[in-house]
């Protein structure tokens, strides 16, 4: 006999962030925070701020609570908002399904009343007008008119894949405009300490291009690989430059220029 899985699978217990490590992200755009993890944590670009945040102000930082599901249901959904605290952010594995909403204005009024901050799915959402009134910043894949079933199974408090990554409770959670980036409880403490370093790196860069820089001094001295430099401050402007560098210097080192019958010896023409 098959046994039937549990309509409820939940993990109580999680490592959550402190609230310091929280408010370390807070006013870091999510580019900053992906770069910190070397260009990964970003979740698909499908997933994007509802209504493209026209309607509501989509900029959120926080704890991660996971909830999966299966295709069309949101047993874990409802059963999560059980363990949200002040400024969790919920998170949703619809399995990827779009045939129906991953949640509605409900899901989202109850979300906010447990103390929510935010909500993250790779499912569409609907009651759009609804959700403008309760305010709460979202990311998801579109709108859609259908309703889910509640029937699981469906787990709580366990990882889940959603959006290309792997996000596990307790995850911070970085989302704005640009997407959603997740940074694993693991590395929370590494990527503090390499945000300032890309925070001022990007200032700094900001700076250059506000005075005038045209193109990345990385970019030209690329384009300008075959060049040489003429010290160790600047590239030679032209060949002219260095040949009359070479002519000054050679009397010190008892060298002159080839004449035109001493170049063609030299080469063996």
């Amino acid at each position: 006999m098959i046994e039937e899985p549990k309509p409820l699978t939940i993990k109580k217990n999680w490592k959550r962030p402190s609230k310091e490590q929280i408010q370390a992200f807070k006013n870091m755009p999510s580019g900053f925070v992906t770069d910190a993890l070397d260009g990964k944590g970003a979740l698909s670009l499908d997933i994007k701020p509802i209504g493209d945040g026209r309607d509501i102000n989509c900029v959120v930082v926080g704890a991660a609570v996971t909830a999966g599901n299966n295709a069309a249901d949101i047993m874990g959904t409802l059963a999560a908002l059980n363990f949200i605290q002040e400024n969790d952010i919920l998170v949703v594995s619809v399995s990827k399904h779009q045939g129906c909403a991953a949640a509605g204005d409900r899901v989202m009024g109850m979300l906010k009343n447990c103390g929510g901050a935010g909500f993250v799915t790779d499912g569409p959402m609907r009651d759009y007008a609804g959700l403008i009134e309760v305010g709460l910043p979202a990311w998801c894949t579109g709108l859609t008119p259908a309703s889910p079933f509640t029937k699981g199974p469906a787990t709580v408090g366990l990882p889940i894949n959603i959006g290309g990554q792997k996000v596990e409770s307790g995850d911070i959670v970085v989302a704005d405009m640009d997407g959603v980036v997740v940074v694993p409880h693991r590395k929370i403490d590494f990527v503090i300490t390499r945000l300032s370093q890309v925070a001022n790196l990007e200032h700094s860069l900001d700076a250059e291009v506000r005075e005038g820089l045209k193109i990345p001094d990385a970019v030209r001295d690329m384009i300008l690989e075959d060049n040489i430099k003429f010290d160790r401050s600047r590239l030679a402007s032209s060949n002219a430059e260095l040949v009359t560098k070479l002519t000054d210097i050679m009397p010190s080192h008892n060298r002159h220029p080839a004449s035109p019958a001493e170049a063609r010896a030299i080469l063996n023409l």
